[in-house]
């Protein structure tokens, strides 16, 4: 396959897809207002801050496949992706360490005035008086907004830090309940709890329309007035112009990785309310850039574009959950050309849309089994023109 790179990747992974055969492409200098003019021929583009527009997806005649090296996917075009039949991947969980170390860091810059401590004793001034003034994270309450892989990695560190961490009370995996029960997590019975109960309020959630403007005026005066709010999810979780007026009228402070608006690339300028604020400790989305998370991102990079590859998708995030059918057909044939051709000629001749479809070979490549979900009505007569096809052993139906 043809892979184009329009952001830098790990050596190691790089070479570890030519190995496999694959042209590999390094163009990090691409913009997003560059891509539909580089994309055709390639198979599959490999984005880590570059967005994914839908004229690049668009540009793509080969285009099959898009990873996003991260776990967010909000920088490319999902839906207009999905509207092509083009997968978009992700890699998530590989960055939740190096998240978690910047939210912890931010935590302690912020009580203890690391950032302007600095600032004043480069410029030449001493006040220990002002800069010895702090609370001490022991013994505090951190609110968890968004236990999943991050979530669970700052609650563990939090909590060998001695703060006492906290969460909403809803519907969990059993493996991360678990965990969290392993750490010392407590629930509470809803957001608002969490909330008021908090002295450190840290958000780690996705992007998207279900958590855009997320912390709004409401949530912030339901936050202590003294608390400290960290954001090392996504800028457009946070209403900017609401935690301004909460850091202006109250003793609020903020630790922030991520701004609306800032630059698309890794360098440029930033005109940033918000990141100015006095009451402000600002990094430039940094969260997941430790050379230990780019090198375990690139590693799942490379695996998810070695799955596509064999014809499988790993982490698909543009698929239907569960997509609409109204019967599952279990066919068994023998393993002959084009036998799964016949049997998809008589669904369509029946207007019956394949919702989904697998096939299974026998051990001494003799007889399969194909399952296939289908949408629409199946009449007995179709069934049996099915069973009547050559090379067809059997089938059976269940319904939805």
């Amino acid at each position: 396959m043809r892979v184009l790179f329009a952001d830098g990747l790990s050596d190691s992974a790089v070479q570890r897809l030519r190995d496999g055969g694959d042209t590999c492409i390094l163009a990090p200098s691409l913009t997003a207002e560059d891509l539909p003019d580089h994309i055709a021929g390639f198979d599959v583009l490999v984005v880590r801050s570059t967005r994914v527009t839908a004229a690049t997806i668009e540009a793509g005649d080969q285009l099959g496949l898009v990873v996003r090296a991260g776990a967010g996917t909000n920088t490319i075009d999902c839906a207009r992706a999905a509207e092509l039949g083009v997968f978009v991947c992700n890699v998530p969980g590989r960055n939740a360490i190096a998240v978690a170390e910047l939210t912890l860091g931010l935590m302690f810059a912020i009580d203890r005035h690391i950032a302007s401590a600095t600032a004043d004793v480069r410029a030449g001034h001493w006040n220990k008086k002002v800069y010895s003034k702090a609370r001490g994270l022991h013994g505090a309450t951190l609110g968890i907004i968004g236990m999943g892989a991050i979530g669970l990695e700052v609650a563990e560190r939090a909590a060998a830090c001695g703060l006492q961490v906290v969460t909403e009370d809803k519907h969990r995996d059993k493996p991360v309940r678990r965990r969290m029960g392993e750490i010392g997590v407590q629930t509470l019975p809803d957001r608002a709890a969490v909330l008021a109960a908090s002295d450190i309020v840290s958000l780690h959630v996705p992007g998207g329309d279900r958590t855009a403007g997320m912390v709004d005026a409401a949530f912030l005066t339901a936050m202590r007035p003294d608390a400290v709010l960290i954001n090392t999810a996504r800028g457009e979780v946070v209403d900017e112009q609401a935690l301004i007026a909460a850091l202006d009228s109250t003793d609020m402070r903020a630790g922030i990785d991520v701004f609306a608006g800032e630059p698309a690339s890794g360098a440029g300028t930033v005109d940033s309310a918000l990141a100015r604020h006095p009451k402000v400790v600002a990094t430039h989305h940094i969260g997941a850039s430790t050379r230990q998370a780019q090198e375990a991102v690139a590693e799942g990079t490379a695996e998810v574009i070695e799955e596509f590859r064999t014809g499988s998708v790993a982490n698909c995030v543009n698929l239907e959950a569960a997509p609409h059918r109204t019967a599952t057909l279990s066919v068994r044939h023998y393993d002959r050309v084009g036998v799964l051709a016949s049997i998809l000629e008589e669904l369509r001749g029946g207007n019956l849309n394949v919702a989904n479809m697998s096939n299974l070979i026998f051990a001494g490549s003799v007889a399969a089994a194909a399952t296939i979900d289908v949408a629409g009505d199946i009449s007995e007569a179709r069934l049996e023109a099915v069973r009547a096809l050559p090379d067809v052993i059997g089938v059976s139906v269940l319904d939805a």
